[in-house]
């Protein structure tokens, strides 16, 4: 006989200082056949903590709190063995900690206003490994550092001259902010292949995550 196939469920965890935002993220994600809230603290601290012991596959995690801000929580869950993966949560307003977070292991960006069908489908690509960096997001971060003009560009033009032209074509669409699906999809490519793609973009350019080979495109005036 068959068996039915059961999708494996999603356990997240919410990290946010704000009663509010914890009720409405709960209210939200409890509609969602394959997610679970397992959980939710109201700093850093308690989060990683949280994290410790019930072992959550994402986390939404707030930047400023008390006790333990996102930034260095999501350092110390990301120097774990066996990590979650971190959606931070933001409002963009001139936060200076968004690009620290990159560097601490974070897996992906929300805008607190995103509409609740984005903030769903952000924490299931994460969860399947696939890092959610949407336009509006990698934009804002661009704008925090951008500096140095002419030398930014030349310096970033040179990087991606070393490209092989399909490396450069996957560059670009990482620096429109495509996932490694839509990015397979448009150039029709295997997701496989456009891992090992990204992979050899970090070699090449550099870089340590996909926010910086985004930088790195912007900079050339390449998006």
């Amino acid at each position: 006989m068959g068996g039915v196939t059961v999708e494996p469920v999603i356990r997240v965890l919410i990290v946010d200082d704000d009663p509010l935002v914890r009720s409405a993220l709960q209210l939200m994600l409890g509609g969602q056949p394959d997610l679970e809230v397992i959980g939710e603290a109201p700093d850093g601290r308690a989060g990683v903590q949280a994290a410790r012991e019930q072992q959550p596959d994402v986390v939404l995690m707030d930047i400023r709190m008390p006790q333990l801000n996102g930034l260095e929580a999501t350092r110390l869950l990301h120097s774990e063995p066996d990590p979650p993966r971190v959606i931070v949560l933001t409002t963009f307003d001139a936060d200076e900690h968004v690009l620290g977070a990159l560097a601490a292991g974070a897996d992906g960006f929300v805008l607190k206003d995103t509409p609740p069908q984005e903030i769903v489908t952000a924490i299931r690509r994460v969860a399947a490994g696939d890092p959610m960096l949407s336009p509006s997001v990698t934009a804002t971060l661009i704008r925090q550092v951008r500096t140095g003009g002419e030398d930014r560009t030349s310096d970033a033009r040179r990087r991606l001259d070393a490209l092989t032209d399909r490396e450069r074509e996957v560059a670009v669409a990482v620096g429109r902010g495509l996932s490694n699906a839509e990015i397979a999809g448009e150039l029709y490519l295997s997701v496989p292949t456009v891992k090992a793609h990204v992979s050899r973009l970090f070699d090449k350019l550099q870089v340590t995550n996909r926010v910086q080979i985004a930088i790195c495109v912007h900079d050339a005036g390449l998006v």
